[in-house]
């Protein structure tokens, strides 16, 4: 039992010199980034000189520095007022934003799947292409430019079976609907079933190639699949349609 709780008191030891160590580095870290360099220089030569007064036995000097020290605190504060509060704001501005960037893909997830529902009741095909990581310039075909924000009644108007863009694909890029009535390549699988329609095939043959995310709603079931990487993910309700293009787009557009 002793021998345990020593091991136990030798390790809280351990662990109680690597926090403080950590402590100080991360301050030192803040002070270099916020405090002039002269001011550090300065900082850094007054607790060498403080700390061979202590060795020294210099009772004077060890006096003076203590003190200067113990108000350190206080006197960076009143220095860097402004820088502390500048910092207060941008650390406010910062949260602000990204709660904004959260809402905003929150947004664009539920516009993309109400549009699919939508077709999907009315059984109106539709491809919805979804770049990520992988540039898709140089597969899509034809097209036209559109550069518009996502939007549910944007992309059930484009496959409208009036609408003259209504038979090719959507490509949204970085969040935002830059062309339509866009050609794909076609799976050239073997494997793949010979019962899936045209769109199924242009879905799996792009994300064959690249690391896109395609929406597809079948003309024929109603019903709304996800393809990526080849692979098709089908029947696909409200709520889990929109658990999966959450899961597949992370964070892709919130950089």
């Amino acid at each position: 039992m002793t021998d345990l709780v020593h091991n136990t008191g030798w390790l809280l030891d351990v662990l109680d010199i690597a926090l403080v160590a950590f402590v100080i580095y991360r301050v030192l870290l803040l002070i270099r980034e916020t405090v002039p360099p002269r001011f550090f220089a300065a900082a850094t030569l007054l607790l060498l000189v403080a700390l061979v007064s202590h060795a020294a036995g210099l009772r004077a000097v060890s006096l003076v520095l203590d003190n200067l020290f113990g108000s350190a605190i206080i006197i960076l504060v009143i220095i860097f007022q402004h820088d502390i509060r500048r910092s207060l704001v941008t650390m406010r501005r910062k949260g602000h934003e990204a709660s904004q960037v959260h809402d905003e893909a929150q947004d664009f997830v539920d516009e993309l799947a109400t549009a699919a529902e939508a077709l999907a009741q009315k059984k109106i095909g539709a491809l919805i292409v979804l770049e990520r990581e992988m540039s898709l310039n140089s597969l899509i075909a034809v097209g036209t430019e559109i550069d518009a924000k996502v939007t549910s009644e944007l992309i059930s108007s484009i496959f409208l079976p009036y609408s003259p863009i209504h038979d090719g694909a959507v490509i949204i890029q970085k969040g935002k609907l830059t062309k339509a009535g866009c050609f794909l390549p076609l799976t050239q699988n073997p494997a793949v079933s010979k019962s899936l329609g045209t769109r199924h095939r242009a879905a799996i043959g792009l994300t064959e190639t690249v690391d896109a995310v395609v929406v597809v709603v079948s003309e024929e079931t109603g019903k709304i699949s996800v393809v990526v990487g080849g692979k098709l993910i089908g029947d696909l309700e409200s709520e889990l349609l929109r658990k999966v293009i959450r899961k597949l787009l992370a964070t892709r557009w919130m950089k």
